[in-house]
């Protein structure tokens, strides 16, 4: 059907109005209404059926057609026009149809933009590394100290390190992304004082986030490596 291109009586009528490039504002309604109906007549006489909404508008327009025959007063407001009532809804539709035409022109999803699926693989809890103290810490130094103090070393005097000259010497020796035992970073000869700055160093690495402690096992071995 001809008619079911359009989306009701008001688009239908805004179509015709197009077609001739007639000035919404000043409707020549006979021969718009003239037209409307050839179409309707020609629904009928194919014996189509025909909304309801379509007859109401052939009601409409031949009613203004009819007042627009009589005579008004001179003067008469623009409000007195008897097309005044159909311009505003045939404006109205035409706003909403325009709206409705830039919003078919976006992306649409599940049109234009279809969900994209990407099964993951199920991963495995990952066992979690032991936390090291600060008492475990303090624990391993008490425990270097006191296996220092058992041997006898020919130390050679040498100028001692600040902690902040250890820290750089100490992130020299680490590789990223690879554990280091802690006890391989410490100096026997350089005896007790070599032992507390290595200590105080890696307690600062730690605290300036620049390295991370790690244990296989609860109460076993500390690693070093530096901080991702």
């Amino acid at each position: 059907m001809f008619l079911e291109a359009f989306e009701g009586p008001l688009d239908f009528l805004l179509w015709l109005i197009r077609r001739q490039n007639l000035d919404i504002l000043d409707i020549p309604v006979a021969e718009v209404a003239a037209q409307y109906m050839a179409y309707v007549d020609l629904m009928r006489d194919l014996r189509l059926e025909l909304a309801a909404d379509y007859l109401v508008m052939a009601a409409v327009l031949t009613e203004i057609k009819s007042r627009m025959l009589l005579p008004r007063p001179a003067g008469d407001a623009e409000e007195d026009d008897p097309r005044a009532v159909l311009v505003r809804r045939l404006q109205d539709y035409a706003r909403f149809r325009h709206a409705s035409e830039v919003l078919a022109m976006r992306p649409q999803f599940g049109r234009d933009v279809l969900p994209l699926a990407v099964a993951l693989p199920e991963l495995g809890q990952l066992p979690q590394e032991p936390q090291v103290s600060l008492a475990e810490l303090l624990t391993a130094m008490t425990e270097v100290l006191a296996r220092n103090a058992l041997k006898v070393h020919h130390h050679v005097r040498r100028e001692p390190l600040s902690v902040r000259e250890r820290m750089s010497l100490i992130l020299q020796r680490l590789t990223a992304g690879e554990f280091t035992p802690l006890l391989s970073l410490l100096q026997p000869a350089e005896g007790r004082a070599g032992v507390v700055v290595s200590f105080l160093a890696i307690l600062e690495l730690v605290r300036e986030r620049l390295i991370e402690l790690g244990q296989a096992e609860a109460f076993g071995p500390i690693y070093l490596r530096p901080a991702a």
